[in-house]
């Protein structure tokens, strides 16, 4: 599988999520530029990656300018195409700008930007709780009741929010989203969001490997051998 990672003008998770789809996870990485147009190389068994950041400076609001980045209509494209398409953090902020997944990110309800480790648990995890790092002040979920009721119907809630034995409990919720969300995807299953970074726990190094199941399971991913890793990561 290949992934395409795309860095707009105010991404810092682009290298982050690099490192970790290549050195951690051995997979094929193509840098994108917020300008490039042509996704030709990717087919729709690839993927394409929106990473976390302040993409302009957040300015307007968290991905409403990012959205109207050229390579956002090709990105709509290969998604409605079927190829997948991962947005972390802002990432996520920018998959709903595009409306590509229904919902808003909203100020937190804190008000405070908050950077720590929390809990998740996916859907069909039976109760495991994976220990994920958040780094946001805009991410609280939110969408009308008839949408939830939509997303909660259609089994698009992919991770919630949860203590550290998974049980799912407002005091884990650091940010008020509705209904403990973190993370979701479209009807077709073809496009995740989440607010929660996957690619700051993957390394044996940080002393958190939790993050490699997410992706391994968004992305149904097979473990390659290190010498293929080293190889992949001096691509």
């Amino acid at each position: 599988m290949k992934f395409g990672v795309v860095v707009f003008p105010g991404s810092n998770c682009d290298r982050d999520m690099q490192g970790a789809l290549q050195e951690d996870l051995g997979q094929e990485v193509i840098m994108l530029w917020h300008k490039d147009t042509d996704l030709s190389a990717f087919s729709k068994e690839d993927c394409i990656v929106l990473p976390g950041g302040f993409s302009y400076g957040d300015y307007l609001r968290c991905g409403a300018i990012a959205r109207f980045s050229p390579i956002m209509q090709s990105v709509t494209k290969f998604a409605a195409d079927g190829g997948k398409v991962l947005g972390v953090c802002n990432g996520f902020q920018v998959l709903c700008e595009s409306h590509l997944l229904p919902g808003a990110l909203l100020r937190n309800a804190n008000q405070q930007f908050i950077s720590k480790n929390v809990f998740l648990r996916g859907e069909g995890d039976n109760g495991q709780a994976l220990k994920i790092p958040i780094a946001h002040g805009e991410g609280r979920f939110y969408a009308d009741e008839k949408t939830l009721d939509q997303l909660e119907k259609n089994n698009q809630v992919i991770y919630r929010y949860s203590d550290e034995n998974g049980k799912i409990v407002s005091d884990a919720n650091p940010n008020g989203s509705l209904r403990n969300i973190a993370g979701i995807c479209n009807e077709n299953r073809n496009v995740f969001g989440m607010m929660p970074h996957p690619e700051r726990a993957c390394s044996e190094a940080l002393g958190n490997v939790d993050g490699k199941s997410i992706i391994k399971a968004l992305f149904q991913l097979k473990l390659v051998s290190a010498s293929k890793k080293e190889a992949l990561a001096n691509f």
